[in-house]
């Protein structure tokens, strides 16, 4: 494969064209937010509706954000005829309870990453979705950002050659009070940050033949940091590490026998890269603005919104067997380094 001279334009389209859906949105925390006001200012989506657990919090949410239906209850919420597509934005311990509820009731369903606790949770869904022919996916919004499919494009061309290893991490710094620090909410980085940099593995590597790795539990009962070390099947290394005790870099690096993509930001938002020759002669550089965190969601609903209307059942984007192949693997690293949680299956 020759190396390339220059890098594809991104085919994502203008999520302004998307088509417009009637989004209904269970749970009113913080991400519910994010997603209502990136969805908004980028897109033509209509939030018709907002489930909370009482009719006083969704009242107060919806006058907000000033959403034209409040239901007391997911139940109600996800029986809303009005909605062609629910939003799971609840607490990632309880997102098997609300997906299964929502394709009970018919709704197509986007849940808030990760999608499940673990691999046996996320089968189950994504039999039921499959069984019913209904919409469902894994909001890992990385993937639907322009940078990720020009990524997508270069990958897929065999530039990169076989990919040897990729080296990621993650880590933030996180108040005491934070659900984070509460073991009954499957607290610690893994899930919630750690997703990140697992998915890249295991879409860049496949499934793991070896792993390693240590972890360092905190005194309020989660694991506080951990990493670790995998090799494919063909001896390819991959390596992670996350942590809730402080902001790092949060970047990435992919080495392939015929190059590497250096990241220019952090990995997982908008923001510039470059992709190396192997030899160093050429660079190729993606260049767009850094941008916030969750700046990006309304990609992620525009994607939705164009699967849905064309009668798909999943997104190119983030199919599900590849949401499953990270579910498998986060299962491994949590055999690896030695911990469960508290509620893994209701």
């Amino acid at each position: 494969m020759t190396f390339p001279k220059s890098l594809p334009p991104s085919r994502v389209p203008d999520p302004m064209e998307a088509p417009v859906l009637r989004w209904g949105i269970l749970g009113s925390g913080w991400i519910a937010e994010q997603f209502i006001a990136s969805v908004r200012a980028h897109t033509r989506q209509e939030i018709a509706a907002i489930g909370s657990r009482s009719s006083d919090t969704a009242q107060a949410f919806a006058r907000k954000w000033s959403i034209p239906r409040a239901h007391g209850s997911y139940e109600d919420l996800v029986g809303d005829d009005g909605l062609d597509v629910v939003y799971v934005a609840t607490p990632h311990n309880l997102h098997r309870d609300h997906v299964l509820m929502a394709l009970e009731a018919g709704r197509n369903v986007l849940v808030e990453k990760p999608m499940a606790l673990d691999h046996a949770q996320a089968v189950e869904m994504v039999t039921l979705a499959r069984a019913r022919g209904l919409f469902l996916a894994e909001a890992l919004w990385t993937y639907f950002l322009p940078k990720f499919d020009v990524l997508s494009q270069v990958l897929d061309s065999g530039a990169l050659g076989e990919i040897r290893s990729v080296h990621t991490e993650y880590g933030e710094h996180f108040t005491r009070d934070h659900r984070i620090f509460d073991p009954a909410l499957a607290g610690g980085p893994l899930l919630d940050l750690g997703t990140y940099p697992v998915s890249l593995l295991s879409r860049l590597l496949g499934p793991a033949r070896q792993m390693v790795g240590l972890k360092q539990d905190d005194p309020a009962g989660v694991h506080g940091q951990l990493a670790i070390v995998m090799a494919n099947a063909a001896g390819n290394l991959g390596m992670m590490a996350t942590t809730l005790y402080g902001l790092t870099p949060t970047n990435a690096a992919i080495v392939g026998t015929g190059g590497t993509v250096r990241f220019g930001s952090e990995f997982n938002l908008p923001g510039p890269f470059r992709v190396i020759s192997a030899d160093g002669a050429t660079v190729l550089s993606y260049e767009e603005p850094a941008g916030r965190h969750f700046e990006g969601l309304f990609y992620e609903a525009a994607e939705v919104a164009r699967c849905i209307a064309s009668g798909a059942t999943e997104t190119p984007k983030r199919p599900l067997d590849e949401t499953l192949a990270m579910m498998e693997m986060l299962d491994m690293v949590r055999a690896t380094v030695g911990f469960g949680f508290d509620r893994a299956m209701p």
